[in-house]
């Protein structure tokens, strides 16, 4: 179920691992609070990283938009999946190898930071590396494809299905991931969430001795938190709503929940069990029949948190969802509860 904290969590840990959209940010415009509650948490001593599944744009791109959205972010402090997979190639590739690149500028920066050699997919290379490139071309996916299939080494950036636009929801890289992967029945080696490599450069670069992550999406942020045994925050700003938490398995349940990042600032409490409910604070919730239900009153964290310990019993015990479809969650003070 969910854990608990005495302390603030910027006081428990001294790493704190970003995700970007739907969490310090949503499309154009910072998430309230954000900003503020990133920099009481740096006073505090616990040291933000801003960690991104996007795989084209570089950290100086990052960095400068943050800053842009009054988010204080030094270059340092930020980690991208195609640096990640650079790291992947490197620590098996010998220095000054050529790598196919199928991607955007922040992975061949990224391949050239650690001493890989970009190169065309024409080219004789030992290790073919693709991300999300808004301007790759069919015929190179084409070529690369064929050249997996018939054994060149393949690291992905990430395998996410879509991505947000300034047009809506489009297809991120895991559609080409997928492709690739279907013509040439091989699987790569991805190195963004929730697979290990994006956050464990994380720590290699910014260091931490205690971490967390925080995220929006159960099935890349908390999967990759739960992955690495790290302790991981879920936060109420991005995709990830009521329905979803409720049928979170136990490898994508995060340790603590908040409504948005001024979680980083405040203690978590218990959730208790008693006579076959689960109690926070002000609020009870149990599982009546298929259905759950929710009596009392407080603060809006806190029914979420007595909600999905109370989901998660319940689907542990029985493999069914809770069904949640009367219940209406309480509105917090920075957006309508999802």
């Amino acid at each position: 179920m969910l854990g608990w904290s005495d302390q603030e969590l910027c006081d428990a840990h001294d790493l704190v691992m970003l995700d970007l959209d739907g969490v310090v940010y949503v499309g154009g415009a910072a998430v309230p609070r954000a900003a503020e509650s990133i920099e009481v948490a740096r006073r505090r001593g616990m040291h933000p990283a801003f960690i991104t599944n996007n795989a084209s744009r570089t950290p100086q791109r990052v960095a400068q938009h943050l800053s842009d959205l009054g988010v204080r972010a030094e270059v340092a402090d930020v980690v991208t999946s195609a640096q990640a997979a650079a790291r992947v190639l490197a620590q098996q590739l010998p220095d000054g190898a050529r790598v196919v690149l199928l991607g955007a500028e922040g992975l061949e920066q990224a391949l050239r930071a650690e001493g890989l050699e970009p190169v065309g997919v024409e080219d004789e290379a030992e290790a073919v590396v693709s991300g999300y490139g808004p301007d790759v071309l069919w015929r190179d996916v084409m070529r690369a494809a064929v050249r997996i299939r018939d054994g060149l080494w393949w690291v992905a950036s990430n395998t996410d299905m879509s991505i947000p636009t300034p047009y809506g929801t489009a297809p991120g890289h895991g559609v080409l991931v997928e492709t690739l992967r279907r013509f040439s029945g091989v699987d790569p080696v991805v190195a963004g969430k929730p697979e290990r490599p994006l956050l464990e450069e994380t720590v290699r670069r910014v260091g931490g001795e205690r971490p967390l992550m925080v995220g929006d999406r159960l099935d890349t942020d908390i999967e990759g938190a739960v992955g690495l045994d790290i302790p991981s925050l879920l936060v109420r700003t991005g995709v990830s709503g009521l329905s979803d938490l409720v049928a979170a398995r136990e490898g994508e349940r995060p340790t603590y929940l908040a409504a948005d990042l001024a979680g980083l600032l405040t203690p978590h409490p218990r959730v208790e069990e008693a006579d076959g409910a689960w109690q926070c604070r002000g609020w009870t919730a149990r599982v009546v029949g298929a259905a759950l239900q929710v009596r009392g009153g407080g603060d809006a964290d806190d029914w979420w948190r007595a909600v999905a310990c109370a989901a998660w019993q319940h689907l542990d015990r029985t493999g069914a969802v809770v069904d949640v479809a009367g219940l209406q969650p309480p509105e917090d003070d920075v957006h309508a509860a999802r």
